[in-house]
């Protein structure tokens, strides 16, 4: 018989809750074997408080996306994540308008910034473990031309920083130091350690899909 680890929940039994809607954490966690029982979204006013910092409000965000989601969620490990998009202290917005993205490629152009992305794990128990991965991105200055074909793409919209670099943007950048999932939106490594750590049996889910 397998024990229940200190959370009291069998792992056979443990269900991991995505606080998220995003198709590209679900994505990534698909590409380590993870699927989630369930996806709860959360409806945040993710606008940055007054002289907040860019790491501050991805870990904020992130936060609250967990609490929210564990709400009704009783025996499930929730998942949460929140990935901001920064020039110095200067926060880019989830660019919603064309105009956004516009003026979002105006900053990054030519340039490099900042990628922050924090991961908040809660276990059935109430424990909680977090990280805030950052990464350095650098972007090529960009030609009116492919500014004006990017935008047209639509792939900016909804996105930190008003791009997506798994996407077309993948040729706007010249370099890139730290986690790529990351800066997709989901660090791989520390999400699996962080699970791994609160006792979420990531081993026996890839046996079942080998």
């Amino acid at each position: 018989m397998t024990a229940a680890p200190p959370g009291g929940v069998a792992p056979a039994l443990a269900k991991l809750v995505l606080a998220s809607a995003s198709p590209r954490r679900l994505a990534l966690l698909a590409q380590i074997g993870l699927n989630p029982d369930l996806i709860v979204p959360a409806d945040l006013d993710e606008t940055p408080l007054r002289d907040e910092r860019p790491r501050q409000l991805a870990l904020r965000l992130a936060l609250a996306k967990g609490e929210a989601a564990r709400a009704g969620q009783a025996g499930a490990f929730i998942l949460a994540a929140d990935t901001v998009v920064a020039c110095g202290r200067r926060i880019l917005p989830k660019a919603e308008t064309r105009d956004e993205a516009a003026a979002c490629l105006a900053r990054l152009s030519g340039r490099a910034h900042d990628v922050l992305t924090a991961v908040v794990v809660t276990a059935p128990d109430g424990r909680r473990a977090q990280r805030l991965v950052e990464s350095r991105v650098t972007f090529k200055r960009l030609s009116l031309q492919e500014t004006a074909g990017y935008l047209a793409s639509g792939e900016w919209l909804g996105k930190a920083g008003g791009y997506a670099v798994q996407g077309q943007a993948g040729a706007f950048v010249t370099e890139l130091n730290g986690s790529y999932s990351a800066v997709v939106g989901l660090p791989l490594y520390e999400t699996a350690n962080l699970l791994e750590g609160l006792g979420y049996p990531i081993a026996r889910r890839w046996e079942t899909r080998v």
